[in-house]
């Protein structure tokens, strides 16, 4: 009988078996880790994008906006109800101004509502996670932001090209005052309230103004007879007041005339913008959002995850032109403002990796926007 050799069977070893699987391992470590790093760059990337874009777009409308303040607007700012006391600071009440969930006043001294207010310290505290006091995206010392408010002239609607009433071009206009609420109606065949389909609506602030001027807010409009009524209790508090200046008793003859359409001479009247903005870190937290602001209107998001917003202002009086100034020096006003600083710090919307580091990404933009209505001084004047 034949034997039949026994064939080797060709195989691994457990010994190269768990080599083999060792470098795979190894192999596969690696791939994971470089694919980790490129998601991690990635995420990066985008986010500090995302950055750039919100600090771009938000800093793009407040320079707009800035850029126009002024327009429109009387030398030294529109005249407001105000009663002097011996330390000339009024004695009634202030004017509101729109902060983060409410209302605060405009200074209790000014006469005027100025082209440019500096609202230092009127924003929320940075309360965004991680951040503190004296970072490169907090420089203000004790972590609060500002604010900032702006008017000027919205001439879209062409109020002001003819006075309310004029014997002979707009004989049909009237200017009353009966008690607390004033009653403006226009000339349809002058000023017509409809027209390119843009109306005044309840809300919006009127400068009316002859030889003096004062600022009022719509309470009532009526398309139909072409006529604006300006009733006490706006959300200003501009309307109805019996203080000795700014209020629309000054555009009358004399003080004794009565409120009759007679009273108020060549009087023209002016759409006017009241343009704020802060940060809002209340209405979806844990996001900080720049919030611009028209009148007292329901605020506008413009910008997402900005978690810094600061205002400097550089003024020039002629004897020492102080410069980066947060609020008003003594002895200087609002109207001396002839450029502003602007600071707006931007914080990613989640963490991101670098190294073995999990943090926020964090960027900021600065710059200096030149006053175009406020610029330029006539000094022979």
């Amino acid at each position: 009988m034949k034997l039949q050799s026994i064939k080797k069977i060709a195989g691994f070893t457990l010994i190269e078996l768990m080599i083999a699987m060792a470098v795979t391992l190894i192999l596969l470590y690696a791939a994971v880790q470089v694919f980790r790093d490129a998601t991690y760059s990635n995420q990066v990337v985008v986010q500090a994008a995302d950055m750039t874009d919100n600090l771009r777009a938000g800093l793009n409308l407040i320079q707009q906006d800035l850029q126009q303040a002024g327009a429109g607007i009387p030398v030294g700012g529109i005249y407001i109800p105000f009663t002097p006391n011996s330390s000339g600071c009024g004695t009634t009440a202030l004017i509101n101004r729109p902060v983060l969930g409410g209302t605060t006043t405009f200074p209790a001294c000014n006469a005027t509502i100025p082209a440019v207010e500096p609202g230092n310290s009127l924003g929320p505290a940075l309360t965004s996670p991680d951040a503190a006091a004296g970072t490169a995206s907090n420089p203000s010392p004790n972590g609060i932001t500002d604010e900032i408010t702006m008017l000027y002239q919205d001439n879209s609607l062409k109020l002001d090209n003819l006075p309310v009433y004029d014997a002979a071009k707009c004989p049909n206009g009237s200017i009353s005052l009966a008690g607390t609420t004033l009653t403006v109606k226009f000339d349809p065949a002058c000023i017509n309230l409809t027209t390119a389909g843009i109306t005044v609506q309840v809300g919006d602030l009127i400068l009316l103004e002859n030889s003096s001027n004062t600022l009022v807010c719509v309470t009532g409009v009526s398309l139909a007879s072409n006529t604006l009524t300006f009733a006490a209790g706006d959300p200003f508090g501009l309307n109805g007041r019996s203080d000795p200046g700014g209020t629309v008793k000054q555009l009358e003859t004399s003080s004794t005339c009565g409120g009759a359409n007679s009273c108020f001479p060549s009087v023209l009247a002016t759409r006017v913008w009241m343009i704020s903005y802060y940060l809002d870190n209340v209405s979806s937290p844990p996001f900080v959002r720049l919030i611009r602001q028209v009148n007292m209107y329901p605020p506008v998001v413009v910008g997402e995850t900005l978690e810094n917003l600061q205002f400097t202002y550089n003024f020039v009086d002629g004897i020492t032109n102080p410069s980066n100034q947060p609020t008003v020096p003594t002895g200087n006003s609002e109207s001396q403002i002839r450029s502003v600083n602007v600071y707006l710090g931007a914080r990613s919307s989640y963490t991101v990796h670098q190294g073995n580091n999990t943090t926020y990404a964090r960027n900021n933009l600065m710059t200096q926007v030149s006053l175009r209505s406020l610029a330029y001084v006539d000094r022979y004047f």
